[in-house]
């Protein structure tokens, strides 16, 4: 059986790199599909994670303060920003079988390229928004350290749990079309069990060990640990949301490619 899982591993990745230059492609035209005929194009990856800071901030800091150890608005956006990666690679990756019926049933390729081109888009619009949070950071006055050096490893970590929750949704919508009715609500759910506009350390007793439980909870206070607070994340609970990022993309993967045959009958 170990046998088997590291020939389909290895085929996995053989197509992957064999199909790069269409899995580009396919990132190209969904970017440009995202802002196609938009007055603002790009500037929408800022608008959204700003315009939800100023709604939490006015929340937080006029109607229930909130002591977060950093100016809020801060504090906010790079949560929201983060999650932002996460809940946008879902949302386009769950209709990404579904809505590319007619290459889906004639062509082959790799079909893991749609969820994996969702994943793409939203890193780029995560880098788009990032430029307002450096601004933010100037404004506030946080200064860079050493510590920025880990960012690209809390990136990876974050991708790969997006990557495998992708082709796991975009499969089950495939398969369960009453999986799309359910997203947003589960969606809406999680982001407020996660650390995007408040710490969940200070939620006590067993909802705050359950909060503390959800891999997203130490990926984005690991973003805040290396960006705004210049040292490392947590070691325990950042290594355990690794573990299980990986877990969950070799399963996803794993799932997504040996279903690929049922595809078309499904479509």
């Amino acid at each position: 059986m170990f046998n088997r899982l590291t020939d389909d591993a290895k085929e996995m990745i053989h197509e992957q790199v064999a199909f790069r230059e269409l899995l580009m492609q396919m990132t190209r035209r969904d970017l440009m599909l995202r802002y196609k005929q938009t007055v603002m194009g790009f500037g929408w990856a800022v608008f959204m994670p700003l315009l939800n800071t100023l709604i939490f901030s006015v929340m937080f800091t006029r109607v229930a303060k909130l002591d977060v150890g950093m100016p809020y608005p801060l504090f906010a956006y790079c949560g929201l920003l983060t999650w932002n990666l996460f809940a946008s690679s879902l949302r386009f990756a769950l209709t990404s079988l579904t809505a590319n019926t007619s290459l889906v049933t004639k062509v082959y390729f790799p079909r893991e390229i749609f969820p994996f081109s969702a994943v793409f888009v939203s890193v780029v619009d995560l880098a788009v928004g990032a430029t307002l949070l450096v601004g933010m950071m100037a404004y506030y006055r946080v200064g860079v350290t050493s510590a920025l050096w880990f960012l690209p490893v809390v990136l990876v970590v974050h991708i790969a749990f997006t990557a495998g929750m992708a082709l796991l949704l975009a499969m089950w919508n495939l398969f369960y079309r009453d999986v799309k009715y359910l997203f947003e609500v589960v969606l809406m759910l999680w982001m407020f069990a996660s650390p995007v506009v408040y710490p969940v350390h200070m939620v006590d007793g067993t909802l705050g060990i359950l909060l503390q439980l959800n891999p997203m909870t130490p990926i984005i206070d690991a973003y805040r640990a290396v960006l705004l607070q210049g040292r490392l994340p947590e070691p325990g609970p950042f290594v355990a949301a690794a573990a299980l990022s990986l877990l969950t993309l070799g399963y996803g993967w794993m799932s997504f490619h040996r279903a690929e045959f049922e595809f078309a009958e499904n479509v």
